[in-house]
């Protein structure tokens, strides 16, 4: 196949979706990045834009996307995954962010053929990794993260089966139910019949982890494929790392009972721990003296930063109860996430 005739906006077995906002040179190359996709048939592309300002939507179209355009207003990242989706018309859908961008010419192949290797297969998620320059903090992270590692896995609690899928996941601890349903849109697919049955969850953030554990207990089937890389990350900024960490541990709180960070001494052992965790990270790394030095005093308040939203997070259900002010609080930090 030659790279242009890999993205169209027609029908197509597979279609890819990406929801964008002012992508920038980034998103450029993502869209670089699967022109050259290697897949037989080629891909529908579909692109839902939130009123970009940069010419993203112009430059997907340019290169062949079908594109829609709704006010910024409306974005919500499962309602506007939704919306993506029902305008493709792909039996297998993938899913991108408008700065992940795939490492090779395989990628949509490796994340589609698992379903030609297993029916049963509802959604996939691919490997992550850090962008070179990625800060170290957030790049260790990164790699911690389910989607980082090197081994295939198939996540499945009884196939077919709701009420014995439902029993086991209760039977299991809160961090065990996350990690069991562990997924992530960034980089992901899934097949339309079992969205259409399972839509993305109206949700302003962990939308894909909600959906993954809803057809986890209805007995359907999860895999994770590392073959399938993409390039993905942020550069830190203590604002929105903040507001993200809340809102993660709020939903991990809310989907799975869990509290990493349990109360205020929690929080402060958690501190300490994390400070030296880092400490040691960077003694380890390739960096100048300079950097080092920049990085170790940063890693003081970014690990406070951590282990305070993480505990907060997570305790937003009872306290956004009690007091207008919590209420505000909340609201604050989620908006725009």
């Amino acid at each position: 196949m030659t790279a242009p005739s890999a993205i169209t906006s027609e029908a197509r077995r597979v279609s890819v979706v990406i929801p964008t906002w002012n992508g920038g040179a980034r998103f450029r190359e993502v869209l670089a990045a699967l022109a050259e996709q290697d897949l037989e048939g080629g891909f529908q592309l579909v692109v839902v834009d939130s009123e970009s300002s940069d010419g993203s939507a112009e430059a997907a179209r340019a290169a062949g996307a079908l594109v829609e355009t709704i006010p910024q207003r409306e974005f919500n990242h499962g309602a506007t995954r939704n919306r993506a989706i029902a305008r493709s018309s792909g039996e297998l859908v993938c899913l991108l962010t408008q700065d992940a961008r795939p490492l090779d010419e395989s990628y949509v192949r490796c994340l589609t053929q698992v379903y030609d290797e297993n029916p049963r297969v509802d959604g996939v998620y691919a490997r992550q990794f850090p962008r070179p320059d990625c800060d170290p903090l957030l790049a260790e992270r990164l790699r911690q993260w389910s989607a980082a590692r090197t081994e295939r896995e198939l996540k499945v609690f009884a196939p077919g089966d709701p009420a014995r899928s439902r029993a086991m996941y209760r039977s299991l601890p809160p961090l065990e139910r996350y990690l069991s349903c562990a997924f992530d849109d960034v980089a992901s697919s899934v097949r339309r019949s079992t969205w259409q049955r399972w839509p993305f969850p109206h949700r302003s953030f962990g939308e894909d982890v909600a959906w993954a554990r809803s057809v986890l207990l209805a007995g359907g089937e999860i895999a994770f494929e590392p073959t399938a890389r993409v390039e993905h990350s942020h550069r830190i900024r203590m604002g929105r790392e903040f507001r993200r960490i809340y809102a993660d541990h709020r939903n991990l709180y809310e989907l799975f009972e869990l509290r990493n960070v349990p109360d205020w001494q929690a929080v402060w052992s958690g501190w300490a721990w994390q400070r030296g965790f880092y400490r040691d990270l960077l003694a380890g790394l390739r960096l100048s003296s300079a950097e080092r030095l920049w990085w170790r005093a940063y890693s003081v308040p970014y690990a406070l930063l951590e282990t305070d939203a993480q505990f907060l997070g997570a305790r937003s259900h009872w306290k956004t109860g009690e007091s207008a002010f919590w209420r505000w609080f909340d609201r604050r930090v989620r908006a725009g996430i």
